[in-house]
């Protein structure tokens, strides 16, 4: 059917049945700049000399649009426990309004129409900020609230987006994994072997740092995300490692960080430190756990021979460079078989005695330090074992920096109480 004229089309559609201002003006949508679709619907219905709205219940809406005011009463209702400044509505059609639409768009043809119920989400943004009465606005997207109006049923839903905060966590002492461990023999269902905790470890950073955030804002649960992990039995020092926390269903968004800081790091009693604590967007949870930061190591080693110190300091200056490393075995159960190529850019050695020394090593994100050293059976090649010849292992392993480029909270490049520049060896 060809397009109509916007007269035209008002016109059949008025002669169709009763139909509301709301539902008229979606036809014209595209028409009369700042006016609502209301408004667009009252002027057309006078232009074509239609008299005042229908008494009836509209053809095309069911009458939608006068429940409005109740929708967004029931809203501001599941809302009011919920600390936000911004929100959304939706609304999931009914298979009445689908068909009503699709005979709309075929028989009232018009290229300046939206959707029936396009015009409800916005009324029900209307309504809704009127009953609220202060100051929260539409994100169309990350609303802190999000409203799903089901019209099959008439009912209201509620999303509540989670909360997320940056910062930097130092691990301070080893045996404690970055987040909640499963027991292996249970597999967290709880069993002597983990004396019926379900956890391999008796806690983690994340344990360790989540509670307060859930007593600040009343959340339902979290989850840490890292910038990557150390590993269980290595120390993260420094400026400690990038992460966001994540609070799930919070009633409160404003919390004091300044004290929450304070709480962690008392509660932990010396294993772990928080600092830098910021609110965070949503999308920088990706970010921070895409991060491929260079990394500066320092590992204390173990030789099975005795080596001496000029043969050490030739064979970790036979570590710069680039590094092909297979999957270790010891995470080759959990991770795929790959041989990834990986950069070693500076290595400096401190000769303890001939059977121990500390390597300092700044890497690329990602490289297995103590596969670096052990060779992992040829795994890694070169190894400071390999190149050697004698076998070497790492008996501590320290993060002393994650060198990360995450922007501070307002501008720039560089993380406050931080450095951006390589460390000098």
């Amino acid at each position: 059917m060809p397009v109509m004229d916007p007269l035209t089309c008002i016109r059949k559609l008025i002669s169709a049945g009763p139909v509301c201002d709301h539902c008229l003006g979606t036809r014209l949508a595209g028409l009369g700049h700042g006016l609502t679709a209301r408004q667009r619907g009252e002027m057309a219905r006078a232009l074509v000399g239609a008299g005042a709205g229908p008494g009836e219940t509209c053809w095309v809406c069911g009458g939608a649009f006068q429940r409005v005011p109740d929708w967004a009463a029931q809203a501001a209702q599941l809302a009011a426990p919920y600390e936000h400044r911004t929100f959304l509505f939706g609304v999931r059609p009914s298979p009445r309004l689908e068909a009503t639409q699709e005979f709309l768009d075929r028989r009232f043809p018009a290229p300046q129409a939206e959707p029936v119920r396009r015009e409800l989400n916005r009324e029900l943004g209307r309504h809704y900020e009127r009953l609220v009465g202060r100051q929260v606005t539409v994100d169309f997207q990350h609303p802190h609230l999000r409203f799903t109006l089901d019209l099959e049923t008439g009912r209201i839903e509620l999303q509540v987006a989670s909360a997320y905060f940056y910062g930097r966590y130092r691990k301070l002492v080893r045996g404690i994994p970055q987040t909640h461990w499963p027991c292996r023999a249970c597999r967290g269902r709880g069993c002597e072997r983990c004396q019926f905790t379900g956890k391999q470890y008796p806690t983690s950073v994340e344990e360790l740092i989540l509670p307060a955030f859930l007593e600040a804002c009343a959340g339902e649960g979290g989850h840490l995300h890292g910038a990557g992990r150390e590993d269980v039995d290595a120390r993260m020092l420094g400026r400690g490692r990038p992460f966001v926390l994540e609070v799930k269903a919070p009633r409160r968004r404003t919390v004091d960080l300044a004290e929450i800081a304070r709480r962690i790091n008392a509660t932990a009693q010396g294993r772990v430190e928080v600092r830098e604590l910021r609110p965070a967007p949503p999308e920088l949870v990706e970010q921070v756990k895409s991060l491929r930061a260079r990394k500066l190591y320092r590992a204390k080693v173990r030789f099975s021979q005795e080596v001496e110190e000029g043969e050490l300091a030739r064979a970790a200056a036979g570590l710069v460079g680039e590094i092909a490393q297979r999957t270790p075995i010891r995470v080759s159960h959990r991770r795929a078989d790959l041989v990834r190529q990986r950069r070693v850019f500076q290595a400096k050695t401190r000769y303890l005695s001939p059977s121990e020394a500390e390597l300092e090593i700044l890497c690329d994100g990602g490289l297995y330090v103590k596969e670096l050293i052990s060779g992992d059976e040829g795994r890694t090649d070169p190894s400071l074992a390999g190149l050697l010849g004698v076998p070497a292992q790492v008996v501590e392993l320290d993060v002393l920096e994650v060198l990360d480029d995450l922007p501070p909270p307002d501008q720039g490049t560089s993380v406050p109480g931080g450095q951006n520049h390589e460390p000098e060896l």
